[in-house]
């Protein structure tokens, strides 16, 4: 029997299942508080720059490629996609590795810096891609709901690396610093320390070395663009503006949300948006974890964000910059072990004009600039200004170019802004780590234990952090409450 099913948010987990569940043959509201979609993945315009003020990085494309085939349709119906050649630059203090678009050219840049280093790290790899095909075609594709999910005679042979650690591992095989950031540097995207992110997770190194990096033509928020439009095709109907605030329980069962002073009755509520924040909207009874619960959590880092045009071309970079030029240890004790704002910090930098014409006016560049920070912490315009000069004066050192008085304008994103637009959980940028104990079954549920039609989706509960993570909560999601309401 079809469903009215209220969608709160629009980010890719909610786009997601709302496409999902509309092809179900469910009637679908998706209400969005902001006023364009995407959930985090928005898109800032300004004198013609164009910035994703959210995710930048367009990894595992046949998660996507997935996606879209569920509905006989292709990413290419949508967007262009253009594999990134260079993948990205890290800059060290005395030298930077340039990761290619291929495993030939990476191993050439491995033995560049540690003769005999490519043997190990294939072996490596192909390691990294056999999880990653167990991963992908077994465990993420689980509810979360039983520990046996992960329990498949593929994991059982690999269940020692579910207790060793990503950094272990890596600096088995490799003594060289710069190498060993290199490998540990993409499980950053799991919101954790190398050291305490599970071995297994090293299928975000194949993400890395052997699907390669790849950018949408226009930026990120054309697959935004994109899964809209395929909503809007299975009969999903949007409301921006629209803040929910509150989800109505009678009979445990969720009966109504609150919008804009409005009671709407629906026949199942899912959010999409924080985790947290949605159990806020319930009555204390409803409520499945308690705040003790949340402050006990690892999250992923939040951001301190700059979007920045200059009005020139810059030198010596590319689409995707990393600057390690920093101590990486320390930098993760400031943000995990005693949080604070980082003596030193390593950053990001994204240049997505260097390989889209479209992202700057002609001769220009659009610069993202991504400082990872504590969860929770200050955030005040002295502090943003302060960290701004910081790494504009380590760019400009690193790249020989200066670049401070080609500022046309810069805008700022921190952890105020991070709850104020999306009521982030002490403004984390994406959702909770995927450490060992916040894996799987381990993570917060798909479907209240509380309230019988009430679900969730998104980074705070399975698979976890990142874009394709996201896809799939709201297929998984979409299946269990099919499932559940036949």
């Amino acid at each position: 029997m079809n469903k009215n099913i209220a969608i709160i948010g629009s980010g890719f987990s909610a786009l997601s299942a709302s496409c999902h569940l509309a092809k179900s043959g469910h009637n679908v509201t998706v209400f969005e508080k902001n006023e364009t979609i995407g959930g985090r993945c928005r898109q800032f315009k300004k004198q013609g720059f164009i910035f994703d003020i959210g995710p930048s990085w367009y990894w595992m494309p046949d998660i996507f490629d997935k996606f879209f085939a569920e509905f006989d349709k292709k990413t290419s119906d949508y967007y262009q996609l253009n594999k990134l050649s260079p993948a990205y630059k890290i800059f060290f203090e005395d030298d930077t590795i340039t990761i290619g678009d291929c495993m030939d050219k990476i191993c050439l840049e491995f033995e560049r810096i540690e003769n005999g280093s490519s043997i190990p790290l294939k072996k490596f790899i192909k390691t990294a891609q056999e999880n990653y095909e167990i991963a992908i075609n077994k465990v993420v594709l689980k509810p979360g709901i039983s520990p046996l999910e992960l329990v498949t005679p593929e994991t059982i042979t690999r269940l020692d690396q579910f207790f060793k650690t990503i950094s272990s591992e890596v600096r088995k095989r490799f003594k060289n610093p710069k190498l060993i950031s290199t490998l540990e540097f993409p499980v950053l995207f799991l919101g954790a320390k190398p050291n305490k992110t599970p071995s297994f997770y090293s299928f975000m190194n194949f993400a890395d070395f052997g699907l390669g990096t790849w950018h949408p033509e226009g930026g990120m928020y054309k697959v935004i663009e994109a899964m809209e439009s395929l909503a809007k095709e299975l009969g999903v109907k949007f409301k921006t503006n629209a803040p929910v605030s509150r989800i109505n329980v009678n009979n445990k069962k969720a009966s109504s949300i609150e919008v804009n002073n409005e009671i709407l009755k629906f026949d199942i509520v899912l959010s999409g948006a924080d985790y947290h924040h949605s159990e806020t909207l319930l009555d204390q009874r409803y409520r499945q974890y308690s705040e003790k619960y949340w402050s006990k959590k690892t999250f992923a880092p939040s951001s301190l964000l700059f979007y920045v045009g200059f009005n020139t071309k810059i030198e010596n970079i590319n689409h995707h910059n990393l600057f390690f030029d920093t101590d990486f240890e320390k930098h993760a004790q400031e943000i995990y072990d005693s949080p604070k704002w980082p003596s030193d910090p390593l950053f990001y930098a994204n240049f997505p004009s260097v390989t889209d014409k479209t992202m700057a006016p002609e001769g220009y560049e659009t610069g993202f600039f991504l400082i990872p920070i504590a969860p929770g912490i200050e955030d005040t315009p002295e502090l943003r200004e302060k960290y701004f000069n910081l790494i504009l004066s380590r760019l400009e050192l690193r790249i020989g170019q200066k670049v401070k008085n080609n500022i046309i304008f810069k805008e700022s994103f921190c952890v105020n802004d991070f709850i104020s637009e999306y009521n982030s959980y002490k403004g984390n940028a994406y959702g909770m780590a995927n450490t060992l104990l916040q894996t799987a079954f381990l993570r917060p549920n798909l479907k209240s234990k509380k309230v019988n039609n009430l679900y969730f989706t998104g980074q705070l509960t399975v698979p976890g952090p990142g874009v394709p993570p996201a896809l799939i909560s709201g297929k998984l999601v979409a299946d269990l409450i099919n499932k559940n309401h036949n």
